[in-house]
């Protein structure tokens, strides 16, 4: 089933971390793009960690009469979860989510909105995009190694810009860094995703730096995205491919030095390669087994996980109760679920 964006609510999920505009300028910019999209809307801000200036600030909104929803979170736990915390907590068929802090110019907003009536994830794509040329470099390696490990191909996934029905937020699952890979995510599970091309804002202007762990995180955070997309479901291909090049290599280098002593009379002892390829062996063999482990959890838990989308039913004339007689109420109820 299509969505009219026109026919539903609307909510806005604004997570707030270390990196904060001006309260007051910000909401008054999306509040500007969320009342052009023809839709009542509602504003969830979770702060992600305590911060009293900014949830004063909230609080003055409210006070002023705003649809201002705050969700306090204990302690700093990511973006990610924060997201995850909002949608709980959203009211509305449509999800967005917007950083908190100038990225887009905000009557760039009904774009995104407007792009679900073809799509169930629409993400935001700063074109053109300011920044010099060493940012430049930063983002085109970061995503040619994303492109280039999961196949999935975007320009700017670290737009925090994105609109996506709610149904695709209760399907996956983020935590940690993972916000950034939301379309990845989605696309994986089937979701249409398309990437919509919105005005930076002119104060979208980053001062700092990023420090080296940040590009070591976001490394990591690649072949963990990886993982997920390739081997959640077969990991055994994974940990049995690593385990089977591993164990071949240790075979093969303990084959040679056997032969050695064999044919040559070289002596084993004081050997480093017979412990090397002793131990490549034995890793080969421990990989192998995890793998077969988690296949075995995989298989425990199979019934319980869905790995799959039902886009639309369409029965033929005349189907209706006859075409399910005999059919257990489970699954008819089931059925009826997954027509959208």
């Amino acid at each position: 089933m299509s969505v009219t964006p026109a026919a539903s609510r609307i909510s806005a999920i604004i997570p707030v971390g270390t990196r904060v505009s001006e309260v007051a300028a910000l909401h008054a910019d999306y509040k500007q793009g969320l009342e052009a999209c023809g839709a009542p809307y509602e504003l969830i801000y979770v702060l992600d960690g305590p911060s009293p200036k900014v949830l004063q600030a909230l609080k003055d909104l409210q006070s002023a009469g705003e649809p201002v929803l705050i969700v306090q979170l204990a302690r700093t736990f990511g973006e990610a979860t924060a997201i995850m915390a909002g949608a709980e907590r959203a009211a509305g068929e449509i999800i967005i989510t917007l950083p908190a802090y100038f990225q887009i110019v905000g009557t760039e907003i009904p774009k995104l909105v407007h792009a679900l009536s073809e799509c169930d994830v629409a993400i935001g794509y700063r074109q053109p995009r300011a920044g010099g040329a060493f940012e430049r470099l930063r983002r085109s390696a970061f995503h040619g190694l994303l492109g280039s490990i999961t196949g999935a191909r975007f320009h700017d996934l670290g737009c925090g810009a994105r609109a996506l029905k709610r149904r695709v937020l209760e399907e996956i699952s983020l935590y940690g860094d993972q916000h950034r890979f939301i379309a990845v995510l989605a696309e994986h599970h089937g979701f249409p995703v398309r990437e919509i091309a919105v005005a930076q804002s002119p104060r979208d202007r980053f001062e700092g730096a990023y420090r080296p762990r940040e590009y070591t995180r976001g490394f990591l955070d690649i072949f963990t995205v990886f993982f997920l997309v390739r081997f959640t479901k077969k990991p055994l291909r994974f940990f049995g491919m690593m385990g089977a090049s591993t164990f071949a290599i240790g075979a093969l280098l303990l084959a040679w030095i056997i032969l050695e002593r064999i044919i040559y009379a070289q002596p084993l002892a004081d050997r480093p390669l017979l412990l090397l390829s002793s131990l490549l062996v034995v890793l080969g063999l421990q990989l192998f087994a995890l793998g077969l482990l988690g296949e075995l959890i995989i298989f425990t838990h199979a019934q319980s996980i869905k790995g799959y989308q039902v886009s639309e039913v369409i029965e033929f004339p005349g189907a209706g109760i006859r075409a399910r007689e005999g059919v257990p109420s489970e699954l008819l109820r089931y059925a009826d679920t997954t027509k959208r």
